[in-house]
């Protein structure tokens, strides 16, 4: 079983700024950037496919790190692209940005789902959960040793339980 990321990606660090550039350009170009705005790979993590957070040193950079696993070719681009857009939102929301902030909390009653449909890339989101729902735990496998692991729900087991992500909500 192999545990190291693919070395001879294209989907390097210029690769995935450029495509924080393009969904950025295409769908929250009404979305001021009121601060610099970075995009890195992270790591590895069973459930965590990105984040959004103000770099700790000072503090007026945000950074939205995406998990490393996507530099597999096996991982379709548009899941890629749906967790940036998933980023971005919060971004858009005010968290981890200097923009307002619009709800107490980052998730509030569906909130990512309905910007998604409002810029026009619900398809996007449903595509993304689909596929994690049916093809993550295999490119999981490749990464991490996941014998007795099974994703959220069903019935009570011996095996032990990752918590159940979002796109099995």
């Amino acid at each position: 079983m192999s545990r190291m990321l693919v070395k001879d990606s294209y989907r390097d660090q210029e690769w995935l700024e450029n495509l924080l550039a393009d969904i950025w350009y295409k769908h929250f170009i009404d979305v001021p950037q009121q601060n610099d705005v970075r995009i890195v790979y992270g790591r590895k993590a069973k459930r965590q496919l990105g984040s959004i957070r103000l770099d700790p040193v000072d503090r007026v950079t945000s950074i939205i790190t995406v998990n490393p696993i996507f530099q597999d070719l096996d991982v379709p681009e548009f899941v890629i692209r749906a967790t940036i857009v998933h980023e971005m939102t919060h971004y858009a929301h005010g968290f981890n940005s200097p923009l307002q902030q619009k709800q107490q909390h980052p998730h509030s009653g569906g909130v990512i789902r309905r910007e998604f449909a409002e810029r026009g890339l619900e398809q996007l989101f449903l595509d993304q959960r689909q596929w994690l729902r049916h093809n993550w735990l295999a490119v999981l496998g490749k990464y991490f040793d996941m014998t007795g692991y099974q994703m959220g729900g069903g019935r009570r087991s011996q095996k032990v339980r990752v918590p159940k992500p979002f796109w099995q909500w």
